[in-house]
């Protein structure tokens, strides 16, 4: 198989690193706007040919295309790899504006062309499981969900400055995993948030510590909590609390937590410190799993319509937080789309 890999930065040469190593994949095409990285990828890897622009790449006999540039380009380039046929997996989030990421849905509707969106804690044994035992009854009906993301240290204030806020590039890899594991939908949304430390979030209008409610279909609430500065480490976790039995995903050896119970050991390992680190064997899964929906053998894991409600439900805990109010999702989705006004 040959595949195509638009974008080089951190995720990207991340990816590309992966994608060599898997046998179903012969030969992997990239392309970037800086030369550097090119060089530097093309030197770790033999396997790797370059594209001088993103035309090239996409008409270079590729099966499939793999992007991991900036947010803002999402859009045009999964609309470009549609229109040239290609089955394609873009990192998330599809687009920081809903209208984009509606038409996208829209195009790969028409075009039936499979698309697959990287939201990797779909791949993570640990959330799979918890899935399973929602899914079979196990843990009766659910009450509470707490979905927590604490990154160690906040990103560069250029990546802040184009990122779409705390919820839109964060929160939303909780709010695929509530979806994901309870197989309900959000409902309505109510998000707060703090900064107690960069000034560069406030001047973007946005926060560096945030809390999100979610009321799901069946009643069932979901607290999620995001920090950019979780000093202890890269802190993932996911709590689903039933009347029978209650599971956890992230609750190991390598938890960036300290116990203050007295003679307690656990846990003993060292703390995760890097998503990268913490979801290696999920990243390696889910582009093996995009290498099976390349070859039609499989359809797509998350499909665009799935990473557009999460994106709404980003949109909602945005304006929640600044309107400092509760937004349900079928208002604002009525008021984006004028459904509201059509049905009068």
């Amino acid at each position: 198989m040959r595949l195509g890999l638009i974008g080089l930065g951190r995720i990207g040469a991340f990816h590309a690193a992966t994608l060599t190593s898997l046998d179903t994949v012969d030969s992997l095409v990239v392309h970037d706007q800086d030369p550097a990285v090119v060089n530097s990828v093309v030197e770790r890897h033999a396997s790797v040919e370059t594209a001088r622009t993103v035309e090239a790449l996409l008409a270079s006999g590729v099966d499939g295309v793999v992007i991991a540039a900036a947010t803002g380009a999402h859009p045009e380039l999964i609309l470009a790899s549609l229109a040239a046929g290609l089955p394609t997996f873009c990192e998330k989030p599809v687009s920081k504006d809903m209208a984009a990421g509606a038409e996208i849905l829209r195009q790969t509707l028409i075009r039936d062309v499979p698309v697959q969106i990287g939201y990797p804690r779909r791949f993570d044994r640990a959330f799979v499981e918890a899935r399973r035992a929602v899914t079979a009854g196990e843990l009766g009906f659910i009450h509470t969900v707490r979905s927590t993301t604490l990154d160690p240290a906040p990103p560069s204030d250029a990546y802040v400055e184009t990122s779409g806020g705390i919820f839109r590039d964060c929160s939303v890899h909780d709010f695929d995993a509530v979806r994901f594991v309870t197989g309900q939908e959000v409902v309505d949304v109510l998000a707060v948030g703090s900064n107690q430390g960069s000034a560069v979030f406030a001047r973007n209008d946005d926060v560096d510590t945030a809390a999100t409610i979610l009321t799901l279909g069946s009643g069932t609430l979901a607290v999620v909590s995001n920090s950019r500065y979780n000093g202890r480490g890269h802190d993932v976790r996911f709590e689903v609390h039933g009347s029978r039995d209650s599971v956890a995903a992230g609750i190991e050896p390598g938890w960036p937590i300290r116990s203050t119970e007295p003679g307690a050991t656990f846990p003993g390992g060292t703390p995760h410190v890097f998503f990268m680190d913490r979801f290696a064997d999920a990243f390696r899964r889910e582009l093996n799993a995009f290498t099976e929906v390349v070859a039609g053998t499989i359809p797509s894991p998350c499909t665009v319509a799935e990473a557009v409600e999460v994106g709404w439900i980003a949109e909602a805990a945005t304006l929640s937080l600044h309107q400092r109010q509760p937004i349900r999702l079928d208002d604002l989705r009525d008021r984006k789309t004028g459904r509201g006004l059509a049905a009068d």
